[in-house]
């Protein structure tokens, strides 16, 4: 299960006026990518309801075997490029950091232990250089190019939220900006359902999501025997709504848009 370790830092880095064209109550909706299982379900949910939202690629195991950045899926991620979405790389492998490390070609620099839950190195721990880790974010970029046609935007989010200061400052270095999520805005999909059943997710998103919020859900989790989307998904999107919220991908949110332009 992947957990949130740092969402409560995320909440200094989204204050300030945060305001989408047209509308004083914005909210960010994102998805990241997961076992897939739920993904055409989404798909309608968002459209029905004529909601862009920002989604992170990366290539997981899907639940017909393959992987969710493969050729099954490369028309399902054209189609939503073709509607309107925006796009940000969550590490083709997705992999997760763990530890800086000195750097022993450099006293000065910084290596990183990671460990990737998907591809050919799942599970297995790593030491990568910042160049290896900028190079693992322009994979699922590439891919995207390759399937869509569009260019991906310099946004990023690593798995599970977990970071330090100086993978962040490398991957800024190689033109990736990092994209947390507020406190408010975990909606629990990645929770056991006997203990989090979708009820009480939903009314606590309903209660605490507020103007601004960076919101993160998946499209599909192993672990999550009741599925989160779309039970929770369009409720959600329909009681916010009703709030007088209205919703808005990255390239809205001052503190992205000028990464999501390049």
């Amino acid at each position: 299960m992947r957990r949130a370790a740092s969402v409560v830092v995320v909440a200094a880095l989204l204050a300030g006026p945060v305001q989408a064209a047209g509308c004083d109550k914005p909210v960010y909706l994102t998805l990241d990518t997961g076992h897939m299982g739920v993904a055409p379900l989404v798909a309608e949910v968002l459209n029905r309801e004529q909601v862009k939202v920002t989604f992170f690629l990366a290539n997981e195991k899907t639940l017909t075997g393959g992987a969710s950045l493969d050729d099954q899926w490369a028309p399902w991620w054209k189609a939503r490029a073709a509607e309107g979405h925006l796009f940000g790389s969550h590490t083709f492998d997705h992999v997760y950091w763990v530890a800086d490390v000195k750097d022993p070609a450099d006293p000065k620099g910084t290596r990183f232990k990671l460990r990737p839950s998907a591809g050919p190195d799942a599970g297995r721990l790593q030491t990568w250089t910042a160049a290896q880790y900028c190079a693992e974010l322009q994979r699922p970029a590439d891919r995207f190019h390759a399937m869509t046609g569009q260019a991906m935007p310099r946004l990023f989010r690593a798995p599970g939220g977990k970071t330090s200061p100086a993978l962040l400052a490398a991957a800024k270095a190689c033109g990736w900006t990092h994209v947390p999520w507020s406190a408010a805005g975990f909606l629990g999909d990645e929770l056991p359902s006997d203990r989090y059943p979708n009820a009480q997710l939903l009314q606590r998103a309903l209660d605490h999501i507020r103007p601004g919020d960076v919101m993160l859900a998946h499209l599909g989790i192993w672990s999550r025997q009741d599925p989160w989307a779309p039970a929770v998904l369009e409720p959600l999107i329909q009681g916010l709504k009703q709030r007088g919220f209205c919703f808005a991908t990255l390239r809205d949110h001052p503190a992205y848009r000028d990464a999501a332009l390049r």
